[in-house]
């Protein structure tokens, strides 16, 4: 007994379709006639890395701790498609005004321990949010750099918070400024949210490159701003 499938186009659904062309290890390609589609047949396997639900976990499985190996490997897709996704991700805030910032700073490292990188950002406490961050030394010049940021975002606040160290006294020294270590215990607790587990520890999902290992941490501050972690 012949068994007849029909084909139609996944995107209006119409079986006015024609061959065209075969790509990819012999994959038999379609085009719709009525939208211009293109597309393959549903029998033949599509690659993982295509699928917009894929896409969205490799977005939140770094924030769960899972490194790049990790991502690969469970969801069968390769190390250019996950890195792709990672830096085209655009790291957005919700407001523009915020009545009290606090701010702090932690290290990491990528490699090895003597290639820190310090992390200094802002959090407003009442709503959980990251306003902006800058990455660089612990050190006047990457605190300066946040300020600017900040205006060059267009963030404006009511009032700074930071801990006692000279150079967030001397950056912010023009804002209202409330200094000690009683005014920041929104933003460390934060930090304990920001330690995934590629921040500290050289483990298997360590990044040798700095610039991929900076790029994981957008996926925490994006979703930490929205509420899913």
């Amino acid at each position: 007994m012949l068994t007849t499938i029909e084909i139609k186009c996944p995107r209006c659904h119409s079986p006015n379709i024609t061959r065209n062309g075969k790509k990819n290890k012999g994959k038999q390609h379609y085009r719709c006639k009525d939208c211009g589609r293109q597309f393959k047949s549903g029998r033949e396997r599509t690659y993982n890395g295509t699928l917009s639900r894929v896409k969205n976990m490799i977005k939140i499985m770094p924030v769960r701790g899972a490194g790049v190996r990790d991502i690969v490997i469970i969801l069968e897709i390769s190390n250019t498609t996950v890195f792709k996704v990672l830096t085209s991700t655009k790291y957005r805030i919700k407001q523009n005004h915020y009545d009290r910032l606090e701010i702090d700073e932690f290290w990491t490292y990528a490699g090895e321990k003597k290639n820190n990188v310090w992390l200094i950002y802002t959090y407003h406490r009442e709503s959980g949010e990251i306003a902006a961050f800058v990455w660089g030394k612990r050190d006047l010049k990457t605190a300066k750099k946040l300020r600017k940021r900040i205006k060059r975002l267009g963030i404006s606040y009511d009032r700074i918070a930071t801990d006692d160290w000279d150079s967030f006294l001397s950056a912010f020294a023009e804002d209202q400024h409330e200094h000690g270590k009683a005014y920041t215990v929104g933003i460390e607790g934060n930090n304990c949210r920001l330690r995934i587990r590629r921040a500290f520890r050289r483990t298997c999902c360590f990044s040798k490159k700095l610039f991929n290992h900076l790029k994981a941490f957008d996926m925490p501050f994006f979703y930490i701003n929205y509420g899913f972690i």
